[in-house]
């Protein structure tokens, strides 16, 4: 029997129903003194971080088709949505620490709100060129902002990380299911549903400057070391604002909860830092065959799909769930989204030790839609909602299982390196699927119409 009472056990127990003190005043006391707990507000305030830096990202993605119309590559998007991104966690880590953390959410909410409304607000008549600078710039700061707020879980801790994750996380599914909400099942024109997102990341703000307790902001001093902060002395001068390399935090954010998984980093930094680029690259080549070609293979062949195979899998209306051609796509993302969430949030129970598996799974997904798209034999879209559906799972198990492998196996000495140096396969194979995709879909739009199957020429945006 267990004799440890709620308190020893460091929990605050709630009043049991029925007792006198079962009153909604101290149901709300207990509950207003949660919220202003400072660890609370910053788990709170990071998972708003990566929620909204990612959310953009995916709700611009499934809005593709609606952006381009039906008669440019949806891959258009998908480059002009990654490689500014790609581009700024390449550039900025050499000048962002100069810019203070307060300055850095201004530009950044400044950057996504501004892309995104010009994004909206550019009419159809215009060219599509317009629409992708706005894309653009709303890139530029998700890029920046994942530097920016993994440096800044630095002052956190790994509870931190885990929160800013599980945000990212979610960013999938809750864009592509807004979006399909929004337009869909709201009747919400394109250019309204773009005006709305173009309010989010004004959560930024609050997350910041409200929900976050920046007195944990401490000045440096110039110290390379990280000592846990005994308390919450408010300092928030811009001079206090400092972060670390954003590398160290997302090998962090995999790591084992445990107060060393921040100071490891500093422990091991100066050795890291002093360690020749020809020594790295031997490190790298060690990783290609059993993590990154795997990792690189997938998302070649699952953005291929959303991008460059998915706008042509489509049935006559009276076939499908659908009232208009424009609907399939969006549903697509929404779906693949779904299986990524749920497969990214498997590994407690799933454990994937073959990665080749898979990814080769998802290289069959390619070719059975793209064959499907050619010769039309699959009979039912319901169908292909499975294959899509599957193919989201099988894009989170690979990526979520690489990783958990290089903790697994490689030596806590290298395993900093690993991490980021693998993490390059995943932007590498969205890249590549974005210029494939580009000359994919035009091929398969045009092998339809020729064989008298002219829906991707339906398409009509909102």
């Amino acid at each position: 029997m267990n004799s440890r009472s709620p308190s020893s056990s460091g929990l605050l127990p709630l009043p049991l129903p029925g007792t006198p003190s079962s009153s909604w005043r101290i149901y709300r006391a207990r509950l207003s003194a949660l919220l202003r707990d400072p660890n609370t507000s910053a788990l709170v305030a990071f998972w708003l971080f990566g929620l909204i830096n990612n959310i953009l990202y995916v709700l611009l993605l499934t809005a593709a088709q609606d952006l381009v119309g039906p008669s440019v590559p949806k891959a258009l998007v998908l480059l002009a949505d990654v490689m500014p991104s790609f581009l700024t966690k390449l550039v900025a880590p050499y000048f962002i620490h100069l810019v203070p953390y307060s300055i850095r959410i201004l530009v950044l909410v400044a950057l996504s709100s501004g892309g995104m409304l010009l994004v909206a607000l550019t009419p159809t008549t215009q060219s599509v060129g317009v629409k992708m600078v706005g894309v653009m710039i709303a890139s530029l700061s998700s890029g920046g902002g994942e530097l920016s707020f993994l440096g800044l879980t630095h002052y956190y801790g790994v509870n931190s990380l885990a929160a800013w994750g599980s945000g990212t996380g979610a960013a999938g599914l809750v864009g592509a299911g807004l979006y399909v909400l929004m337009t869909d099942w709201l009747g919400m024109s394109v250019r309204n549903s773009l005006l709305v997102s173009a309010l989010m990341p004004g959560i930024m703000l609050l997350s910041f400057f409200v929900i976050l307790p920046r007195e944990r902001i401490k000045q440096s001093n110039g110290t390379s070391g990280y000592e846990p902060l005994p308390g919450l002395d408010r300092d928030d001068s811009a001079e206090g604002e400092r972060e670390i390399d954003a590398s160290a935090a997302s090998a962090a954010l995999l790591s084992e909860p445990g107060p060393s998984s921040v100071t490891a980093y500093h422990s091991n930094s100066a050795a890291a830092k002093s360690t020749s680029f020809w020594t790295n690259l031997g490190r790298a080549k060690s990783l290609f065959w059993p993590y990154m070609l795997p990792l690189l293979l997938v998302y070649v062949a699952e953005y291929t799909i959303n991008q460059g195979v998915a706008p042509t899998l489509l049935y006559p209306l009276e076939q499908s769930p659908f009232s208009e051609y424009r609907s399939f796509y969006p549903f697509y993302g929404f779906l693949y989204q779904l299986g990524v969430f749920i497969s990214r949030s498997s590994t407690p129970w799933i454990r994937i030790h073959h990665l080749y598996f898979p990814s080769l799974l998802q290289v069959g997904n390619l070719v059975l839609l793209t064959l499907h798209a050619l010769l039309n034999f699959i009979p039912s879209v319901y169908l292909i909602f499975l294959v899509i559906f599957w193919e989201g799972l099988l894009g989170g198990a690979v990526y979520v299982n690489t990783f958990t492998e290089i903790m697994d196996n490689v030596p806590a000495e290298d395993r900093e390196f690993s991490l980021g140096a693998t993490s390059v396969s995943d932007s590498g194979g969205i890249c590549i699927a974005g210029f494939i995709g580009m000359a994919m879909e035009v091929w398969l739009c045009d092998w339809q119409v020729q064989h008298g199957r002219d829906y991707c020429r339906r398409v009509e945006v909102s």
